[in-house]
């Protein structure tokens, strides 16, 4: 491609050096290449969680089983053109009934993964969370946002920015580690782990730079495995180089972070809308901790972003299938 300098084409060179949107596509294709999880879809009632997963069963990814009011999502489908024939349809009057249902066929081993539809988030964790039916385990249940930011090299994990909203350190211990098991495991090697605050100083007047601290200490000594921790880091010397070299940082995670471990989910939650609307990034959304991984899209996802959350769902079930040392998702 020649560019024009009069034009001053900037857009298309990035897109030759960050392809926009390309990290989903080589998930989906490392999905694509290990056997289907099947995936337990609580009221999927709308078009976009019905044809989400539908074509991530298309693909060869999941095999779904749909949980929800039979005639309602028979009729999405009719109305929309989705094909729903080949796949089990298990009747619950509503989205509370569903999300139970749901639950209880992953304690009959009956799916290796479950999905959220088009109901309230509170509705399925309320049920996943259940101390007497629920599919807690030893570890904290946290969330990953998996971002495909166009302008970025490496695909971001965010954590956590949906489930837990101040977490103390025994409980970042657990989100750091689900992250850290979440990233090798669905072949990217070992993460680089930024832990997010502020500043990059350690500071009494902030707490999360003490935590932050704290954290790398526990990896040290072998409370935290499988990545590479430093903090406290901002956010701009987390995963900007030069940001990082004009602070005088260095670090092999300063500048090249590819898991953001947020304060609170405040602060996560507005990190990973504001990529999301101010840099057109997609996000992907999985949570753990649990039984087995649970795909926890927004109901205003795109069919891609389901596609995304299915296939790291279904690259981590695959892990757990061959390593059973693994711990619980």
């Amino acid at each position: 491609m020649v560019l024009d300098s009069d034009t001053g084409n900037v857009a298309a060179l990035e897109s030759l050096v960050h392809p926009p949107h390309g990290k989903y596509e080589r998930l989906i294709a490392l999905a694509k290449q290990v056997p289907p999880a099947t995936t337990v879809v609580a009221h999927p009632c709308d078009e976009t969680s019905l044809r989400g997963v539908t074509e991530a069963a298309k693909a060869g990814i999941v095999i779904p089983i749909l949980v929800g009011p039979a005639a309602k999502i028979t009729a999405v489908a009719q109305q929309h053109g989705i094909e729903i024939g080949r796949y089990e349809l298990v009747d619950a009057p509503h989205s509370e009934a569903a999300a139970a249902k749901a639950v209880e066929l992953i304690h009959e081993s009956r799916g290796e993964l479950l999905m959220k539809g088009s109901l309230h988030t509170d509705e399925l964790m309320r049920e996943v969370a259940s101390s007497k039916t629920g599919l807690r385990t030893a570890r904290r249940i946290s969330h990953v946002f998996i971002m495909d930011v166009p302008t970025h090299a490496d695909t971001l994990f965010i954590t956590d920015a949906a489930i837990n909203i101040f977490p103390d350190l025994e409980a970042k211990r657990d989100i750091v580690q689900n992250a850290i098991d979440l990233f090798t495991q669905v072949g990217l090697g070992t993460p680089r782990v930024a832990i997010l605050s502020a500043v990059e100083t350690v500071t009494p007047k902030i707490p999360s730079t003490i935590e932050a601290a704290a954290l790398c200490k526990m990896a040290e000594r072998g409370q935290i495995t499988g990545g590479v921790l430093d903090g406290p880091l901002a956010f701009d010397n987390a995963v900007d180089p030069q940001a990082a070299e004009i602070k005088g940082i260095e670090s092999a995670v300063a500048g090249r972070a590819q898991i953001l471990v947020v304060p609170d989910l405040e602060a996560g939650n507005m990190l990973a809308k504001n990529l999301t609307f101010l840099a057109k990034a997609d996000a992907a959304g999985i949570v753990l901790g649990a039984r087995v991984p649970i795909i926890l899209t927004s109901r205003a996802d795109s069919v891609r972003s389901r596609m995304a959350s299915c296939a790291v769902a279904v690259l981590y079930a695959n892990a757990r299938r061959k390593n059973t040392t693994l711990p619980a998702a």
